[in-house]
């Protein structure tokens, strides 16, 4: 039923705008015509604000995979580096969190385990909103940040680097069986900022699927036994997250985004010091603004992801110091 109403939308809007340029070429000849510039500035007024839409169109054609207009979940895990790595990972949990706030979608915080000194180790986010699945999948993979660490007292330039997982919430529609006895549960306390948000009780889950080596793990519920629900529904998507990635690595020979989190793999570098920049090692796409990126003005880098899936191409990109 949601693909049928997303491909009657798409249609009906190719088809208003046809009938927009049809009517506005017919005012563009009579104004002609008639020597009447005001007709013939106004349909070529309304022509350009055609492209606007035409845009959107075209990239809301690109998020028509199976599992793209799927809520989310999109997993934050730091480095090596230690405290430079695991505060890289909490600048990206907050970069995503200001983009989906931006989209007007939901987050919900599954769990977090905080870094020994600042940061994070890693954390899992559930983003609900309008192919948050579709727009976010363009980001997974290795982030590489340089700058001048505010944790070294010599100030000098240091390179981190941190992962980004991302797999699609699967909806009743959906089987995905999984044995149990292929599974190791594991309790533990929840970690947080202290005070009255600590459990003094194990009820945080984690749950390792052993025949893939995939790892959950729940900690947003104070009851045991609902984090351990919400921990099976996020293997599942896994599960399923992973049998997509087969289907499209099987489909256009790619490698697999999930790889060591250091040098040589990353997909993006963000350039704070000396000078700013923001490169996308995929598709060339840049920004001289790494304030505003990582504020989550990520749109443009992860358009030009999605046409590059959807069209291919795209040359060797070389990374920057």
């Amino acid at each position: 039923m949601r693909e049928r109403q997303q491909l009657e939308d798409g249609i009906t809007g190719i088809r208003r705008l046809e009938t927009q340029l049809s009517d506005n070429l017919e005012l563009i000849e009579l104004g002609e015509a008639e020597d009447d510039k005001e007709i013939v500035e106004e349909a070529e007024k309304s022509l350009k604000e055609m492209r606007t839409e035409v845009n959107r169109l075209q990239i809301e054609s690109l998020l028509s995979g199976e599992a793209d207009s799927n809520d989310t979940y999109l997993e934050v895990h730091s480095g090596a580096g230690g405290t430079e790595s695991q505060d890289w990972a909490s600048m990206l949990l907050r970069m995503y969190s200001r983009w989906a706030e931006k989209h007007g979608m939901k987050i919900d915080v599954m769990e977090v385990h905080d870094g020994e000194e600042a940061g994070i180790k890693s954390a899992t986010l559930l983003i609900k909103g309008h192919n948050a699945y579709g727009w976010l999948k363009t980001e997974a993979g290795v982030h590489r940040l340089v700058r001048i660490s505010p944790y070294d007292s010599a100030a000098r330039r240091h390179t981190s680097f941190s992962s980004i997982d991302v797999y699609p919430v699967i909806d009743d529609t959906i089987q995905i069986d999984v044995n149990e006895s292929d599974c190791r549960i594991d309790t533990y306390r929840s970690s947080g900022a202290g005070g009255q948000h600590v459990n003094t009780t194990d009820s945080a889950v984690r749950i390792t699927h052993i025949p893939t080596g995939i790892v959950v793990q729940c900690q947003q519920e104070r009851s045991q036994h609902k984090n351990r629900a919400k921990a099976w529904d996020m293997l599942r998507a896994r599960l399923y997250e992973a049998e997509l990635q087969k289907r499209e690595e099987a489909a256009n020979a790619e490698n697999a985004t999930k790889t060591d989190i250091g040098w040589g793999h990353q997909i993006r570098s963000y350039v704070l010091q000396p000078y700013q920049l923001v490169k996308d090692l995929r598709t060339g796409t840049e920004s001289t603004s790494p304030q505003s990126v990582l504020d989550g003005d990520l749109d443009e880098f992860m358009e030009a992801a999605l046409a590059q899936r959807v069209y291919g191409g795209g040359e060797e990109v070389e990374d920057i110091d």
